[in-house]
């Protein structure tokens, strides 16, 4: 995060920050960096960063990057592209002096020629987001990768800094620097550091960090977001320096925003009582107001006008729920707030509340920072609980939430003003997957038929979401890709058709067509897989041995799986997949059955996850039961020749 603003101040202060300018003379490697074929504090490490230097100087408005990198596998090699972003605006956020090199093992040096390309990727509003790229030459295993490059700002503005000490690959050694303008007192930092750093601020005001032997980013299977776990250190301004204050002043503030917004007009009481009746409950009323703004277009989902098109169409600025009404448009948290209008109006209790969203960070309360939250969602009071809705998530099922606005921290309202909370964890029972499969097989291991999907909650969702941005013919295509991996070795299937895809109150249902040979035949027998969708599947967990970080799996779900496999004539079953219940107490449960009739074998397998988070000191548990899981899930079905085969 980078914040700017307007500010001007003599130039005298440029001084202050010459020497980070001479972070453009590159270093010589030493005999012992260009034999270098391995890290002994980082065994397997593709690449190692040498060197990290990064200095930000708000009196000469400009960052200066270095980087000095020993390649060590062919995976390292990627670090020859250098891509460099930044703000390309009205406020000339320019890169400039890139200068780089590549020295070979043998020592001989190619430096970086030609101009880098300038790319824009991304625009958004006023502001362009570009790069520029550029190529280190002659990039080989056993090279040293040395670049440098500068970003300069226009002097009306100034900047804070994020330093991001810890990269996908180790760094030996790391050099950072601030120079802020004098006087700011508002200005913060919020830091995770390696043990035994600190950041130290010298009579001069500026700031500084080094570091050393920083290992690289963790990279484990459902991981918390990076953002919670990295070693960063984060410059921002901030209105107080006590926590609790700043979150209570915070909350005030953006309460009585909300307030405003939501107070319902005489426009918003007459659309409320028109979509209500006065028989309804209160969970009546708020399912058809819900209904109704769910039906609005929701930009975040569709496309945000630009403004010439607003000025076409007559759009006003959205400044109050009855326009988001008027418009029948607006953005996620548009729609969530003109949703709580029209409770309100109809005469229901309810409140706003301002989460993170668990898919970008966890909320950091020492981070004095209101926009780490994102989203609004509605707390609905009635029949003496609380439930939460999620109106801005279009598709989104009444009564639910996206999984990353659950188990999620914000700020919200109440009667008698603002709060931190967290809302509830998703349960199991609300994600539900259901695979249905009726196969036919051959006396040679060949099989031919239908499999059913059907889902509710957290998949169902996902699904009809990418419906909104796809047309059907690319879903489709989405969906197979999806199922493949869950289909046995030389199986195809095909989504024929969805029924539901556009009616969030229904299970989606996807009817699938499949065929292939994923069973053996030998002489005496045919082997097939039991658990049909489980044969090819990455279980979680079980080749890692140990943990360095959390684990985060979304939310909970039951999986359940129904094969039904009709046995070619002279076939039966000789072994089936055991009955088995393998629980991790209050956690998780596997159960699979198998029932044997006359010329066919079903079997039922469902997993049920109720836990959503697990420490690393409840890593190896959970490893053991995916382990359990793993094995359990390779058993086959083994036909032999019936009695009344044999005889003929």
């Amino acid at each position: 995060m980078r914040t700017y603003g307007s500010m001007r101040f003599p130039l005298l202060l440029l001084v202050l920050a010459l020497p980070c300018l001479l972070h453009g003379q590159f270093t010589q490697p030493t005999p012992e960096e260009l034999k270098m074929t391995a890290d002994p504090k980082a065994p397997g490490a593709a690449a190692i960063f040498l060197n990290v230097s990064e200095e930000a100087s708000n009196p000469l408005h400009f960052e200066s990057h270095y980087a000095r990198i020993k390649i060590l596998t062919e995976k390292g090699e990627d670090l020859a592209t250098v891509e460099l972003p930044y703000e390309k605006d009205e406020r000339q956020y320019e890169v400039a002096s890139i200068q780089g090199r590549t020295i070979h093992p043998d020592g001989k040096i190619t430096p970086l020629t030609g101009k880098p390309a300038d790319l824009l990727v991304v625009k958004k509003g006023d502001t362009a987001i570009a790069r520029k790229v550029f190529t280190l030459p002659n990039v080989e295993v056993g090279s040293i990768i040395e670049y440098y490059y500068q970003l300069r700002y226009s002097e009306n503005y100034y900047i804070t800094t994020n330093w991001d000490i810890q990269r996908t690959f180790p760094v030996r050694k790391a050099h950072y620097m601030f120079t802020p303008y004098t006087g700011n007192e508002s200005l913060s930092l919020w830091s995770v550091l390696p043990p035994g750093a600190s950041v130290n601020k010298d009579a001069m005001g500026r700031y500084a960090l080094d570091v050393s032997d920083i290992p690289a980013a963790p990279n484990e299977d459902w991981m918390p977001p990076l953002a919670v776990n990295l070693y960063k250190v984060v410059f921002y301004f901030r209105d107080s320096s006590n926590i609790d204050q700043f979150w209570q002043q915070s909350g005030d503030s953006w309460s009585k925003s909300v307030r405003q917004f939501t107070d319902p007009p005489k426009s918003i009481r007459e659309a409320a009582n028109g979509l209500i009746a006065p028989g309804d409950t209160d969970l009546d009323k708020a399912r058809k107001l819900y209904k109704a703004v769910q039906a609005l277009d929701n930009t975040d989902f569709s496309r945000v006008k630009t403004d010439a098109e607003r000025k076409e169409l007559k759009l006003k600025t959205v400044t109050h729920a009855e326009d988001v009404w008027a418009q029948k448009s607006g953005t996620s948290s548009e729609i969530a707030l003109l949703y709580l209008s029209m409770l309100r109006a109809a005469g229901l209790t309810a409140y706003a509340m301002r989460v993170v969203d668990r898919r970008e960070g966890m909320f950091a309360p020492g981070y004095m920072y209101y926009d780490q939250l994102g989203d609004t969602i509605v707390l609905l009071s009635t029949g003496g609980k609380e439930i939460a809705l999620d109106p801005g998530e279009k598709m989104c099922p009444f009564q639910a939430l996206r999984w990353y606005h659950s188990v999620a921290t914000g700020i919200r309202q109440t009667a008698a003003g603002s709060t931190i909370t967290t809302t509830a964890p998703q349960p199991y029972s609300a994600n539900i997957m259901q695979r249905i499969a009726d196969l036919t097989l051959d006396a040679h291991g060949a099989i031919s038929g239908t499999i059913r999907f059907v889902m509710a909650g957290q998949e169902a969702l996902n699904w009809r979401q990418k419906a909104l941005e796809n047309d059907e013919a690319e879903v489709k295509k989405q969906f197979d890709k999806w199922i493949e991996p869950m289909m046995p070795e030389g199986v195809t299937a095909h989504v024929d058709r969805f029924v539901a895809l556009d009616d969030p109150d229904s299970n989606l249902v996807a009817y699938i067509t499949t065929e292939g040979a994923p069973g053996t035949a030998t002489s005496k027998r045919v082997l097939v897989p039991g658990l049909f969708f489980e044969t090819r599947s990455s279980h979680p967990f079980v080749d890692q041995d140990k943990r360095l970080t959390p684990v985060d799996m979304h939310y909970g779900e039951q999986v359940t799986d129904q094969v039904t496999y009709h046995l070619p004539a002279g076939l039966e079953a000789e072994s089936t997949p055991q009955p088995s219940k393998i629980p991790w107490e209050g956690h998780a449960v596997l159960l699979i059955k198998t029932k044997t009739d006359p010329g066919q074998v079903t079997i039922t397998r469902t997993l049920a996850r109720s836990f959503t988070f697990a420490g690393t000191d409840d890593y190896q548990t959970l490893r053991d039961f995916y382990q359990k899981v793993a094995t359990a899930d390779q058993q086959q079905l083994v036909l032999t020749a019936s009695a009344a085969g044999k005889g003929n």
